[in-house]
């Protein structure tokens, strides 16, 4: 099995980070449009870094389950405040209702959960993807 290191001026890495995050009083607010606006937008997002990629998403009612692949110029704190400020605005941007429900503009839980990835990396996925499909039966 080839593992797929990654390149840097400086460095060769492979860091991989399975990261979960939930809004505010684990609301359900991440459902219909807003499940779709925050997948297309962490994609978005990760795009806009250097060699940042999202390996595997998964966008429930209640929080998000995130592979994240993140080169070791960036710390984990720094990406998820990063992301989760800007998801923020842009929800709020789109989904004026969430207004009234999360009042100050705050609309994420303030701590995140974060695990690196690396020989489980495929029960991680297994997981992940497990977890989806039991959302989507009910």
């Amino acid at each position: 099995m080839s593992i797929p290191y990654k390149k840097l001026s400086h460095s060769v890495w492979l860091c991989t980070y399975h990261i979960i995050f939930c809004p505010k009083y684990r609301y359900k607010v991440l459902e219909g449009k807003a499940e779709v606006l925050v997948r297309n937008e962490l994609y978005k997002l990760c795009g806009h870094k250097d060699q940042m990629y999202v390996e595997e998403i998964n966008v429930q009612s209640d929080h998000i389950h995130l592979i994240l692949s993140i080169p070791p110029k960036y710390s984990v704190s720094e990406i998820m405040g990063w992301l989760k400020g800007k998801l923020a605005i842009k929800l709020f941007q789109e989904q004026k209702a969430l207004s009234r429900q999360y009042w100050g503009r705050h609309i994420w839980a303030r701590g995140y959960c974060v695990s690196t990835v690396g020989i489980d990396e495929d029960k991680v996925r297994k997981y992940v993807k497990w977890s989806q499909e039991k959302e989507q039966q009910g």
